[in-house]
């Protein structure tokens, strides 16, 4: 579970999880937008010789209006298909179906506990996997017992950290910045710190052990798991358990469903390298979207009236499906927004006001569509889909009404 590769305003619903029934209250604030319709005048440094410009001209020279010819054509797209399955290779390693294979975590939490409390988490906002680490911190309250430096996407995929001269309007919400615990460029260089060095994927989430300049874990539910029980002496909500112990069982269930279907279900699609193993990857997908939204309409949450470890796991992956996953990973056979209970769902867990300001939209937009450059050659991030807009993010759910559900009722894996 790792990644190689929307600003707050209005009400948000306040949930305190010290209390057996939740305490409601909002917070209102409005953020300042720009209008979009002032233009910005022609740019001084465009020219007739532009390369853009002079690529039209020896064009239009070589066979004026008319379409390229076909020898052209022919040979410009076995050349694209070529490179293109060479980036995929590296990018999204497949099997002989074409279908992709997520590369494996290499550092584990299960048999290797930090020895250490001083430890700092290293993130990257577009990625899933990350998310979930920054949303399980925010809830249990760790931000001060685990700092956090956030990279950003560079040209190559790589994750890299800058100087961010242009922060959000909102400062709760993140923003990539510096590394703030070892001072590297980059993700890579903070892996090759350790004793040994390393050559593999420098992946997001990472969890950098401080006082042995090492790699504590970077598989995100380790993580998750260890930031939900394992530092509650640090921890502000010390008494917020996302993983009890009598509903363990039922999260373990849901997560073997979640996890290969949807969580990697999208990656499945967007990364396949043949039409049998896009066809089959899709069929999951949205036979179990079709399965989980038809359980949420008698269920608050995927374990009855409980937030949980597998609702985490499921909503990084649900408030990218109409930003991104529709689009650019092809999952086009629905929108989640209709899904009517899987939509009202994600927008619970939105409202929560330690999980919105999680939610960096815009940033995860470009991490995908500006950095996936064989998913999307030109770069062009598309306009943000209305359904995703934060106001609509905010609309009534009435989930609380739903009543609860016995915790015993089975989950039907097929």
């Amino acid at each position: 579970m790792i990644c190689t590769s929307s600003h707050l305003s209005s009400q948000l619903l306040i949930i305190s999880p010290h209390k057996t029934k939740p305490t409601i209250h909002y917070k209102c604030h409005v953020s300042p937008r720009m209008s979009l319709d002032q233009q910005r005048p022609p740019s001084s440094s465009s020219s007739s010789t532009s390369p853009t410009r002079l690529l039209t001209a020896v064009t239009k020279l070589l066979w004026g209006p008319s379409l390229p010819p076909g020898l052209l054509v022919s040979t410009v797209r076995t050349s694209w298909n070529a490179a293109w399955q060479l980036m995929m290779s590296q990018l999204a390693p497949s099997d002989s179906s074409g279908s992709y294979t997520r590369p494996a975590s290499k550092f584990f939490l299960i048999n290797n506990p930090p020895s250490t409390a001083n430890l700092h988490l290293y993130v990257g906002l577009p990625c899933p996997w990350a998310h979930r680490t920054l949303i399980v911190r925010a809830l249990k309250g760790l931000e001060d017992a685990v700092p956090v430096s956030i990279a950003g996407p560079g040209q190559d995929g790589s994750w890299e950290f800058t100087n961010n001269r242009n922060p959000s309007r909102d400062k709760d919400i993140p923003v990539p910045g510096l590394d703030n615990e070892n001072g590297c460029k980059n993700l890579k260089e903070v892996y090759k710190l350790r004793k040994g060095g390393y050559s593999g994927r420098a992946t997001v989430p990472m969890l950098w052990d401080v006082d042995n300049k090492d790699v504590a874990c970077n598989e995100s539910y380790d993580i998750i798991q260890f930031f939900n029980s394992g530092l509650n002496r640090s921890a502000r909500n010390p008494d917020l358990d996302l993983a009890p112990v009598e509903l363990k069982g039922k999260i373990e269930e849901w997560n073997k469903i979640i996890y290969p279907n949807v969580n990697n279900g999208v990656y499945r699609c967007g990364f396949a390298q043949s039409q049998e193993a896009y066809d089959t990857a899709v069929n999951d997908l949205f036979s179990k979207l079709d399965m989980i939204d038809d359980h949420l309409g008698g269920s608050r949450y995927l374990c009855g009236d409980t937030l949980t470890l597998a609702d985490v796991c499921l909503f990084t992956t649900l408030i990218r499906f109409d930003l991104v996953y529709n689009v650019l990973f092809k999952c086009t056979k629905k929108k989640l927004l209709e899904y009517p209970n899987l939509h009202g769902y994600m927008r619970e867990i939105y409202q929560i006001p330690e999980v919105a300001a999680t939610c960096n939209l815009t940033a995860i937009m470009d991490g995908y569509y500006k950095i996936l450059f064989p998913l999307n050659p030109g770069s062009i991030r598309p306009v943000m889909p209305s359904g995703c807009e934060h106001e609509v993010l905010l609309r009534p759910h009435n989930r609380e009404s739903l009543p609860s559900v016995d915790r015993n009722t089975p989950v039907y894996i097929s």
